[in-house]
């Protein structure tokens, strides 16, 4: 097989460099499934692996790219055929392994979602890791009996992948979505993918953390964590939840035991990283059939070559982005 573009983060001692480069198959890591990719998508995690202390990737010279969908080429695995559609994400994908920014990928079989009916690999591209989280958090609130008759569902951070997806899936199954961001203008942008209304920061979190305060949300979808997390905690009904899974306001929790106590509140953890294959199933074919938003050509900001990614990835780290950018090999 012929050398192929994957682009390549390297660091030693003080020189940090990230480039394209030719790969053969031999510079691939271990796996049973050879794949060959057709998208990839741009996250957080990913840009902060393009960077000398982003303390994301394990060794050096790596190949970044949490997320990739793609044909199989090569399986030694009986559960994958030459020519198979599928999904790959999470484990140790672009962080210790070599993820999808690369024309071909080389993965173990355990950590392969088959692309579900009803999903292109575009689509799937388009949802990647952070729509899934997104439905990850959807699903555990349903099964935390958060109905779309028990009033409004907060998303916070909602311009962001996880957030815009989850007032996206929300609205879908005939949530009322309130949308929670610091960005006026983008509020037509949360109101296209179904927010009812927009909250600003202020109104969740002003700078003061109450033991308890108004009752004002039935569940919320929560990826920003901190300060804003704890304040939300005092402000969600009796019996709520909140499906909490990232950290852009930090990684403290400084609250009270009042909100769980006194009015049964539940704080649900999102782990989209490892969480059980069967889990990651039952949500991707959700994905592709009752969460499936009508709009998912909304979320695309842009799509990009390898060639375009090293000047695209630091804008997620200056927070310009909004929704999803596509990587397309």
């Amino acid at each position: 097989m012929r050398p192929f573009d994957a682009l390549v983060v390297n660091k030693q001692e003080e020189q940090f460099s990230v480039e394209l480069q030719k790969l053969t198959i031999q510079d691939l890591p271990e796996g049973e499934v050879l794949i060959s990719v057709r998208y990839s998508g741009v996250n957080y995690k990913d840009s902060l692996a393009t960077i000398p202390n982003g303390n994301i990737v394990k060794t050096y010279p790596f190949v970044p790219g949490i997320d990739l969908a793609g044909v199989v080429v090569s399986s030694e695995d009986p559960r994958f055929q030459e020519g198979d559609e599928v999904i790959a994400t999470s484990y140790e994908i672009g962080v210790s392994h070599f993820g999808g920014y690369s024309e071909y990928a080389r993965i173990p079989a355990k950590w392969i979602v088959p692309l579900p009916k009803g999903l292109t690999l575009k689509e799937a591209m388009i949802i990647g890791t952070a729509g899934f989280t997104a439905a990850l958090s959807v699903q555990r609130l349903k099964e935390n009996n958060v109905s779309p008759e028990k009033g409004r569902v907060l998303v916070t951070g909602a311009t962001g992948g996880v957030g815009s997806f989850a007032v996206s899936i929300l609205s879908t199954l005939g949530y009322q979505v309130e949308a929670s961001t610091g960005k006026e203008s983008e509020q037509e942008y949360l109101k296209k993918l179904g927010a009812t209304s927009i909250v600003s920061r202020d109104e969740v979190f002003d700078g003061k953390v109450r033991a308890l305060g108004k009752q004002k949300w039935t569940a919320a979808v929560d990826p920003v964590g901190g300060e804003p997390l704890a304040s939300l905690l005092s402000q969600i009904q009796y019996g709520g939840s909140v499906a909490v899974s990232g950290l852009t306001a930090g990684t403290k929790l400084s609250t009270t035991i009042f909100p769980f106590i006194l009015r049964g509140v539940n704080l649900l953890g999102i782990d989209s990283v490892y969480c059980p294959m069967e889990t990651r199933l039952k949500v991707w074919n959700c994905l592709a059939t009752d969460f499936k938003p009508s709009n998912l050509e909304e979320f695309i900001q842009q799509e990009v070559t390898l060639h375009q990614l090293p000047d695209v990835l630091p804008t997620l780290l200056k927070g310009q982005a909004r929704g999803r950018t596509l990587v397309k090999l």
